[in-house]
């Protein structure tokens, strides 16, 4: 790690960057360090087009290659300025396929001073399938990976995934071969995604969809139905909502919406084609839903190298814990949040799922990162925080809950003009145990002062006085900390929750 005063970073971790060189466009991402969530420090892409014309031609396009190899200089030299350890570099179609790719290849390798590894169609859908394993909680479905140049399928199940099959179906090149002409870009298309027949096992499963055109298909339908939360990873709609959407993008009536200009005028062009090869997909293969993934190829890639163990951690809970670190008073008492609410939920008749419980922990971790802002704005700046934070892992309605059980912390046990927009996202059942995870904080945060030690002392137990259901059992040892704030808190959850409560001290 570069000696730094700096304490907004984590320690013992030192940056790593990865180049990605694409049909489309020509990448850099300079990440954190190698983690299981990992955080970018830097990103910028330009592009390059080397995919243009290569059907036609064979060739990558001159121009194009020369806007590439500088680019690189660039690259170059911003990595060794974030002080990058590794630099790994990663080519796909158009350099795999141009004949004039080897002598783009050893160029690029003089400048950036090592070797690029040039991924086949197999290795590519590989380490996209591995982008969204990182990416997802037990992903189960079909991955497509829309480069510029090139479409990768591949089937995953939790952690395994099939044999991909790469389509050259790039919205690039879907828009030359077809010369611009949709109902040829349709034919092409259909004809290649009927070869894919594996896409009938995903019936009713998940479709991951990656690459850049399709999140900004993802972006401009944010953009449309005015969603509330403009966050890429976990995105989701249903089988019949994107297909309506994509016709619409097709058709491109509405191009003149102020949407459309969320989009890049670059992508924009692209965009049908892109929404003619995802609708071919989506018919052949039936699924239940779409999920948008921000990761892909670079971040699969990186998760290759990680060792079993971080392989096998969650990647919710590891960037609620480093955040932790960063930002809250103290990360053990975060830690024993997370442990003792796990304990308490079930006293108030709440059973909750694997997901809901990661989901528990993460807020508890997360429940003092706001404490450096004003007393009046810690439950606004946690929501904001929170809602959007770069976590994968995660939906976005579990997101919501994340955000909203902090602001209750805060704010209370009510629902106001910031609450609205994401309670529209959260389910009415992650909505009430957001509630209940408030209430228990608001009660439990007079006690610890946010500082460790003393939590997991306290506990909620059956009462047997006729008039209670629940006693709130505080060592005597605790007994100054007695007081009407804390009686107060306590009845605030018990009118939540329809338990008669009380503090009994032994």
């Amino acid at each position: 790690m570069v000696r730094s005063e700096a304490q907004g970073r984590l320690p013992g971790i030192a940056p790593v960057s990865v180049i990605d060189i694409g049909s489309n466009s020509v990448r850099v991402v300079i990440y954190e360090g190698l983690s299981r969530a990992p955080t970018m420090l830097f990103n910028e892409k330009v592009l390059c087009g080397l995919g243009k014309g290569l059907g036609s031609s064979g060739r990558m396009d001159e121009e194009a290659v020369v806007r590439a190899l500088d680019s690189l200089k660039r690259f170059r030299a911003l990595s060794t300025q974030a002080r990058a350890t590794d630099v790994y570099v990663l080519a796909t179609a158009a350099a795999r396929e141009a004949s004039n790719g080897p002598d783009f290849i050893n160029k690029a390798e003089e400048i950036l001073g090592q070797q690029i590894q040039l991924l086949s169609g197999e290795e590519e859908a590989r380490y996209s399938a591995l982008g969204v394993i990182s990416g997802f909680h037990d992903a189960d479905g079909i991955a497509g990976d829309l480069g510029g140049g090139s479409l990768e399928l591949i089937d995953i199940k939790g952690t395994e995934f099939g044999k991909g099959i790469t389509l050259p179906l790039g919205g690039l090149r879907l828009s030359e071969s077809s010369g611009n002409s949709l109902s040829k870009a349709r034919t092409q298309a259909r004809k290649y995604v009927n070869t894919a027949r594996f896409l009938e096992q995903g019936n009713g499963r998940t479709f991951y969809s990656v690459g850049g055109t399709w999140r900004n298909i993802a972006k401009l339908h944010m953009e449309m139905t005015k969603y509330p939360l403009h966050m890429m990873q976990g995105y989701e709609l249903p089988l019949e909502e994107i297909q309506r959407f994509l016709t619409e993008v097709i058709a491109a009536k509405d191009s003149k919406d102020p949407a459309w200009q969320a989009v890049s005028k670059n992508r924009r062009s692209l965009l049908p084609f892109g929404a003619i090869a995802m609708q071919e997909v989506l018919t052949a293969m039936k699924p239940a839903k779409i999920s948008f993934s921000a990761q892909g190829v670079r971040e699969g890639y990186l998760y290759s190298l990680l060792p079993d163990e971080e392989k096998a951690s969650d990647p919710l809970l590891v960037a609620a814990d480093q955040l932790a670190i960063l930002r809250a008073r103290s990360p053990e008492h975060a830690r024993e949040l997370a442990d003792w609410t796990g304990r308490m939920v079930p006293a108030f008749g709440i059973t909750e799922t694997e997901e809901e419980g990661r989901y528990r922990q993460a807020a508890c971790l997360l429940a003092d990162i706001s404490w450096r802002a004003h007393p009046d704005y810690r439950g606004l700046q946690a929501l904001n925080i929170i809602a959007n934070s770069s976590f994968v892992g995660i939906t976005h309605a579990g997101r919501a809950y994340l955000a909203l059980a902090n602001y209750y912390r805060f704010e209370g046990l009510h629902d106001d003009g910031a609450t609205g927009p994401l309670a529209t996202i959260a389910t009415p059942r992650l909505l009430e145990l957001a509630k209940l995870l408030g209430g228990l904080l608001r009660v439990v945060y007079l006690f610890s002062a946010s500082m460790p030690g003393i939590v997991n002392n306290l506990t909620f137990a059956p009462s047997s006085a006729p008039d209670l259901d629940l006693e709130f059992v505080v060592p005597s040892a605790y007994r100054n900390f007695a007081g009407e704030r804390l009686d107060g808190r306590l009845q605030q959850l018990a009118k939540l929750t329809g338990k008669r409560l009380a503090f009994r001290f032994e």
